[in-house]
């Protein structure tokens, strides 16, 4: 096993280039495989998740590892539906092999698709017989994955029919259907919101273009922790190739930390054109947040992490599809935050509650980080507010932030790398 132990420096003037958006990179692959295009998109994201779709849709072959990557299970699980003519077998690791997608299978079939279940009913491994699907009404419930929806609006131009998508119940994670449809609409879908729980995707193919992908906000959002967490008053760090009016869910990052200290200054730019933007500290924090990741779940970590460390005690909503991510975050942030000197209680396995409640640290063995890259992200800046940080098994960043270690020794964090056996 490998740790890395992390000690922060005492100031923290950095600016760094975060990788491109996965969220985009991800459904501007497959819009663009579904186009027809030769030329991929530029500025790709290179984290692991984007990389198996490039290598899928490059390569081809009658079996696809996705590993890992939720995103590209969801995405290619549709996508090859749709291909007619082709046979594949999509797999992944033992982790994506318990990670359900009955409710995308499900769907799909009632548009036609030939999708067979090779273990378990329910669960990755499949075999796909692509085909051409005529499309039409379908009825799916909102508080899923918007990953599942995401994956079904981007067939809707290629069927015969097209799709109406009509959610019943809480829509969930609504940013993340909205960046699909806007990034279909950059291909030329005709793609729109009907009324507030039906999407009508008309069957008008997409047109090959030329794409640049703009950077991560995800990414973004552990500077921003670094930020808040860093005991330098005068903390600056400078992001670059972000969007002022982004349509990642997760820019919402920028306005809860503006309640945890953290300003944002983006310089001047053409409108549309990624920019710069500058954190830094007010020294203004609220003495407690309560606050709903319904739209935006990938944050949560983040928040946990940065709220206990800052003595500030929360209430997190809207958290329910934390239990089927890469581990059960809720229980993963328990676990570890215990070891940090924080008990933390969860609510219907949708809510997770800090009321100030503290424990004896127990860090002799590291953070534990699950096969879950946001462990290990929203992890490490706790370096800042102890003498060093040990986390175990910290390569999972390479899912979503290949080079963030690398990012952090040019911030002047120290990162020392130990293996052992276990």
């Amino acid at each position: 096993m490998t740790q890395y132990t992390i000690t922060a420096p005492n100031r923290i003037q950095h600016t760094a280039k975060l990788p491109a958006s996965k969220s985009i990179s991800n459904r501007a692959l497959i819009i663009h495989a579904l186009s027809g295009g030769r030329i991929l998109p530029e500025n790709l994201s290179n984290c692991d998740d984007t990389e198996v779709i490039v290598s899928a849709l490059k390569e081809n072959p009658y079996e696809i590892n996705i590993k890992a990557a939720g995103t590209a299970m969801r995405f290619m699980t549709a996508y090859l539906s749709v291909k007619e003519g082709e046979e594949h077998v999509l797999t992944g690791t033992e982790r994506m092999k318990h990670r359900p997608i009955g409710i995308l299978v499900d769907a799909l079939r009632f548009l036609g698709a030939d999708i067979t279940y090779l273990e378990e009913e329910g669960y990755p491994p499949l075999r796909i017989c692509g085909r051409r699907l005529d499309g039409g009404i379908l009825e799916v419930p909102g508080n899923i994955s918007s990953q599942y929806i995401s994956a079904l609006l981007m067939i809707g131009p290629v069927l015969n029919n097209g799709l109406t998508l009509q959610l019943t119940g809480d829509v969930i994670s609504r940013p993340y259907i909205d960046l699909t449809l806007w990034t279909m609409r950059e291909f030329g879908a005709d793609a729109e919101w009907s009324d507030y729980n039906t999407i009508e995707v008309h069957s008008q193919p997409y047109h090959e273009r030329s794409y640049y992908i703009e950077n991560d906000w995800s990414g973004a959002s552990y500077w921003y922790e670094i930020v808040a967490l860093s005991k330098d008053p005068e903390a600056t760090v400078r992001l670059e190739g972000l969007m002022d009016g982004s349509k990642q869910g997760d820019s919402s990052v920028r306005y809860i930390f503006s309640l945890l200290g953290v300003k944002s200054i983006f310089e001047t730019t053409e409108q549309g054109k990624p920019t710069t933007v500058t954190l830094q500290h007010t020294g203004r924090c609220v003495p407690r947040l309560e606050y709903d990741f319904v739209n935006s779940p990938d944050l949560a970590q983040t928040f946990v992490v940065t709220c206990a460390l800052l003595n500030i005690p929360f209430h997190f909503r809207g958290l329910s599809t934390l239990k089927i991510k890469e581990t059960d975050r809720i229980e993963a942030l328990k676990k570890e935050m215990r070891k940090l000197g924080y008990v933390l209680r969860d609510v219907n396995s949708s809510e997770l509650i800090w009321d100030g409640e503290q424990c004896r640290p127990g860090l002799q063995h590291g953070i534990d980080t699950y096969e879950d890259h946001r462990m290990a992200l929203s992890f490490a800046p706790v370096s800042l507010r102890q003498d060093s940080l040990s986390i175990n098994n910290p390569q999972v960043v390479t899912k979503s932030y290949p080079y963030f270690w690398e990012d952090l020794r040019k911030a002047q964090f120290k990162v020392e790398s130990l293996e052992f056996r276990v």
